[in-house]
Order: C-alpha cells, then sequence, then structure tokens
C-alpha cells in the first residue's frame, strides 16, 4: 500500500516543482523582456520542456501571468476562512488581507513581489482577465464575509461594500509601496493597514440588525 502512495507523493511533487519552475521562468522573462515580447517557446527552453508540456500546467500565456495574483487571492480567503468565528467582519477582513501581503511578500521578496502586481495590473493586454480575477475574488470574500454573519449578499449589501473597500485600500497601498523608497515587508503591511484604516474609518466592529445601516 505505500509503494503507490509514495510514488502519487513523488508524481505530485514532480508536477508542482514543473508549475513552479514554468510560473518563475515565465514571470521573470515578463519582468525583463514584456510580457507582449515573451513567447511560450521561450518560457518552454527556460525549463527544458515542450510546449505540450506548458499546456498541461497552464491554458495560456495569460493564464500563467494572473497565476500569480490568483495564489494571492486563495492566500487571503483561506485566511479569512481561518480567522476565530465570532471576530468581527471588518477585523477578519483587514487580518486576513495583511496576512496575505506578508505571506506573499515573505516568499516572493518584496521587490518582486511588487514587480509582479505592477505587471498585473498595468499590462493592457491582461487587463480583461485581471479584472474578472478581482471580480472572482471579491464575490468570493463576499460569500465568506455573508456566511460569516449569517445574512444574505444578495438583499445585505454589507458584505460586498466592506470587501470592495477593502480590496480597494489593499490596491491603493500596494500602489504607494512601489513609489515609496523603503520597499521593505514592514514598510509596505504599513503603508496597506494605513489604506485600509482610512478606507473603513467609521465602520463599527460589529453590525447591527438593519442591512441598510451598520
Amino acid at each position: 500500500m505505500s509503494a503507490p502512495s509514495n510514488q502519487n507523493g513523488l508524481r505530485a511533487r514532480k508536477k508542482q516543482r514543473t508549475r513552479t519552475a514554468l510560473l518563475d521562468a515565465g514571470l521573470d522573462l515578463f519582468l525583463t523582456k514584456g510580457y507582449e515580447a515573451t513567447t511560450i517557446d521561450e518560457i518552454t527552453a527556460e525549463v527544458e520542456v515542450s510546449s505540450r508540456t506548458f499546456f498541461r500546467y497552464f491554458a495560456s500565456k495569460e493564464d500563467l501571468a494572473l497565476a500569480k495574483g490568483a495564489e494571492f487571492d486563495d492566500l487571503m480567503l483561506d485566511a479569512l476562512t481561518a480567522r476565530p468565528a465570532d471576530e468581527p467582519p471588518l477585523a477578519a477582513l483587514r487580518h486576513a488581507a495583511l496576512d496575505m501581503v506578508r505571506e506573499s511578500a515573505s516568499g516572493d521578496g518584496v521587490g518582486r513581489f511588487l514587480r509582479v502586481q505592477h505587471l498585473i495590473t498595468n499590462t493592457p493586454s491582461l487587463l480583461a482577465g485581471n479584472l474578472r480575477r478581482l471580480a472572482n475574488n471579491e464575490e468570493r470574500l463576499t460569500v465568506e464575509i455573508a456566511a460569516r454573519q449569517g445574512v444574505d449578499p444578495a438583499t445585505d449589501l454589507r458584505p460586498r461594500v466592506l470587501v470592495g473597500m477593502v480590496c480597494a485600500a489593499l490596491r491603493i497601498g500596494l500602489q504607494a509601496t512601489c513609489a515609496d523608497p523603503g520597499r521593505d515587508l514592514a514598510r509596505m503591511v504599513e503603508l496597506v493597514e494605513a489604506a485600509i484604516d482610512l478606507a473603513t474609518t467609521g465602520i463599527p466592529q460589529r453590525w447591527g440588525d438593519d442591512p441598510h445601516a451598520w
């Protein structure tokens, strides 16, 4: 029983290594040459795999370019679902955003994290796909906040409004970090935190029963 299980584990790790290598190679080329100027053949040549192997992991060059952003989205949702069930919605979402920033930047390095964010949000040919990704992430976060509060997001706008404000502040904080000469992890977290606090000033920790008022 253990041999097949070990083989499955080895295959899974090999697949993950190949996917990570393709992702890293693609992003490195996008950041140095530009997204439009980079071809799939150049990405596969860096990893020494075939284009057929590339398409086992990514549907397109755009899919690879947005994959890192999708990972960040998953980190934020996972961080939110891991927060205590009785934690107020604003506090839970704020912690989730900051945890995502810390984990992502710690793993990739602040400079590369910011450059990838800039690439994703400032490449016109990626704009439509990126907007779909952002909208999908906000919807998932909205559903989670609504479930935690026991409300229906179709009739209670507070979860959607709160998520929209925090996600917009997150983007503003990251943009501010790009323009900041320090660009270290502590400064990035500080700027994101400040943007979220500014955006959500006046929102109480606990919501009332009226869906039309905080």
